[in-house]
C-alpha cells in the first residue's frame, strides 16, 4: 500500500521530520541574538545623538573672560543688584552651582564669584529684586571692572539670551492638608505633635 493510502486511513508514513526540537531551539536562540544586537546598536546611536557639549567652568572663564568671547554658557545664582543703563539692564549675580534641573542651589558658601548678565532689551529691575534666584543662558561678552566696596572687581559679562526666574520658598502657594480627625499623633495642647487645624505644610 502506498504512503498516500496510509495517510487517508489516518496513519502517517514514517518520514524524516524537517524541524526537530533542537533545531527549533537553535533558530530561536539565533533570532534572539540578532534582536539584542540590533537593540544595542540603536541604543548606542541614540546616546551619541543626545550628548550635549560640556559646560565651560565658571572659574575658567573668570580667569580669562576675553578668551571665551562668543561662547555659550549656562550659569545661575542669586541676584545682587539690577540697574538700568543706556544700552540695557545690568544684572549683578552671585554665581552658584546648578543642580540636575539647572536650578541654582542656595549654598552661598559654594559660590565661585560674581558675574554680570547684560539684557539688551528693556527689563524693569523691579521684576528681579535682590535675592531672586535665576538661571541665565547667553554668550560671553568679555568683562567689566566695577567698584566693589573699597576695591574694584572684574566681572565676566554674559549677554543674555534667556533667563529663568525661580520662585522663592516664601512665594510658593500654601498647601492645606484636610483634617483627618484624631489619629496616632493626636494629643493634648501641650503634645509636641499638636498643631492647630488646618494643617499648613
Amino acid at each position: 500500500m502506498s504512503n498516500r493510502a496510509f495517510y487517508y486511513n489516518g496513519y502517517l508514513p514514517n518520514l524524516p521530520l524537517c524541524y526537530t526540537s533542537p533545531m527549533q531551539i537553535h533558530r530561536l536562540f539565533l533570532f534572539s541574538a540578532i534582536l539584542l544586537g540590533a537593540a544595542g546598536c540603536a541604543t548606542t546611536q541614540d546616546s551619541g545623538e543626545s550628548t550635549q557639549p560640556p559646560q565651560i567652568p565658571f572659574m575658567q572663564v573668570k580667569a580669562t573672560p576675553d578668551s571665551y568671547r562668543g561662547q555659550a554658557v549656562t550659569w545661575g545664582g542669586e541676584v545682587l543688584s539690577a540697574r538700568r543703563l543706556k544700552d540695557g539692564t545690568r544684572i549683578e549675580i552671585l554665581q552658584l552651582p546648578l543642580n540636575s534641573s539647572l536650578q541654582p542651589t542656595m549654598e552661598l558658601n559654594k559660590s565661585q564669584g560674581r558675574f554680570v548678565a547684560l539684557q539688551r532689551e528693556f527689563l524693569d529691575p523691579a521684576t528681579i529684586p535682590t535675592g531672586t534666584f535665576v538661571t541665565v543662558t547667553g554668550e560671553i561678552a568679555g568683562s567689566v571692572t566695577l567698584p566693589l566696596d573699597e576695591t574694584e572687581y572684574t566681572y565676566p559679562v554674559v549677554e543674555l539670551k534667556t533667563m529663568k526666574v525661580w520662585a522663592r520658598v516664601e512665594d510658593q502657594p500654601i498647601r492645606i492638608r484636610p483634617h483627618m480627625g484624631p489619629g496616632p499623633y493626636w494629643g493634648p495642647y501641650w503634645s509636641p505633635y499638636w498643631r492647630p487645624w488646618p494643617y499648613y505644610r
